[in-house]
């Protein structure tokens, strides 16, 4: 488990690679540090807080490793911190972390909350146009933490797992609903897991009761 880098930015004027404006947080820049608080990175932000942001999802982590599958499939190099995560970490994928896992990460203590809902903003960020149906087919979505301890996270830091509680990893949460959404039993497995995010628990009831009805 390791930091590759650290990315942070507030939102901006974006051109997508149809020519047309949008307005995103999703373009970072590389940061020696960042100065997390319960309720946001410091020097970051989203562009819609409706849909984005707020306690549940403080700080943004993508999986390193999914950059060269990315690159191998379509043969582009995808810019820095692409899918606007502000920490991009090797050794910790979806399969691999738990809803409620806790990671102590330079003074912070975050707690992996929900996997990433993904939307088409990668698709406009990055300029490949298949790019979120691949995301939502392989799980390769990333996650958040929310944070328990705020504090400094630098690029140099160690990752340390201090508590799992449970076995729900983001990759089981993302199948079920995307994949194996008429499994009843599995949604309500995931909807007992406590520190799962508000946000998905409203979508997963929602599933459920769909097929109550």
């Amino acid at each position: 488990m390791r930091i590759e880098y650290l990315s942070k930015g507030k939102p901006k004027r974006l051109m997508d690679q149809h020519g047309k404006a949008y307005e995103s947080g999703i373009s970072k820049s590389p940061a020696a540090e960042l100065t997390v608080s319960a309720e946001k990175v410091f020097d970051d932000d989203v562009a819609n807080h409706s849909f984005h942001g707020g306690p549940d999802r403080v700080l943004c982590v993508y999986p390193y490793e999914h950059y060269n599958v990315w690159k191998e499939e379509f043969g582009k190099e995808l810019q820095h911190a692409a899918f606007g995560e502000n920490l991009t970490l090797s050794g910790l994928t979806e399969k691999e972390v738990c809803i409620g896992d806790q990671y102590e990460i330079g003074t912070v203590l975050a707690e992996i909350s929900q996997g990433r809902y993904p939307c088409a903003t990668i698709n406009r960020h990055t300029g490949i146009n298949q790019l979120l149906s691949r995301v939502i087919e392989t799980g390769y979505t990333g996650y958040f933490f929310r944070v328990i301890r705020p504090g400094v996270i630098r690029n140099t830091d160690c990752i340390q797992l201090i508590k799992r509680t449970t076995s729900i990893t983001v990759a089981d949460i993302h199948h079920t609903f995307f994949h194996n959404r008429r499994d009843a039993a599995a949604i309500q497995k995931i909807l007992e897991v406590q520190q799962l995010a508000e946000d998905w628990k409203g979508k997963l009831r929602a599933l459920s009761k769909r097929l109550e009805d």
